[in-house]
């Protein structure tokens, strides 16, 4: 895609979402944190059903090692995985409890040591907590990128460093959010709604939807 469409685009997105973020129900650094490590592979209006129930029980890490992961389970079993995510958030809130002051850290090698933390999530907590111009490539910003022409690339990696590098800085801090929901809601994988899409000039997608 040419700079001055990659701007137009931005630009488009910005006016019709000024402010995005996540659809992630969070109040503090590690609620976010919990809530992104039990959204893989899940929705996230089922990882808020579950949080709305367990955070005002425990939301610190030291609240959740009291319940114990047996405990935890109770919470969090309508989620997908709920065993193995349970033992990972443990894990973490002893890391977080033991290492870090029970403080979320704010640099990305840190994030990606806790268990259930990866590369995405550590964006992710990045971006939204901690107002780092980061890119977390999910399947929504991977299909957008290579759809519209924005950044093509073979796998997610490939995709957020031509993110990086084609999203002017303007727009960087918000791109994640904007990517995403476009992706969620106008640019779906079985059937783009391309009559409302805001860019849809812009975009390199030949087979577009009429209806």
């Amino acid at each position: 895609m040419k700079r001055e469409n990659v701007i137009e685009m931005f630009t488009r997105l910005r006016e019709f979402n000024p402010k995005p973020t996540t659809e992630l129900d969070y109040q503090t650094p590690f609620e976010l944190l919990i809530a992104v490590i039990l959204s893989a592979q899940a929705t996230d209006i089922g990882v808020n059903k579950a949080t709305r129930r367990l955070y005002p029980v425990a939301n610190t890490p030291q609240a959740i090692l009291d319940l114990g992961e047996e405990g935890l389970k109770q919470y969090i079993s309508t989620i997908g995985l709920f065993n193995a995510k349970a033992k990972n958030v443990i894990a973490t809130c002893r890391i977080l409890v033991e290492q870090h002051g029970g403080e979320v850290p704010r640099d990305r090698e840190s994030l990606e040591a806790l268990p259930g933390v990866g590369r995405k999530t550590a964006n992710v907590v990045l971006n939204t907590a901690f107002g780092e111009p980061t890119i977390a490539v999910d399947t929504h910003i991977f299909r957008v990128a290579n759809r519209t022409g924005l950044a093509k690339g073979k796998d997610v990696r490939q995709v957020e460093d031509k993110l990086v590098k084609v999203i002017p800085a303007e727009f960087r801090l918000d791109a994640h959010h904007w990517l995403i929901l476009h992706g969620r809601y106008v640019c779906k994988a079985r059937k783009p709604d391309c009559p409302a899409c805001l860019i849809r000039d812009l975009c390199s997608f030949r087979p577009k939807t009429t209806e």
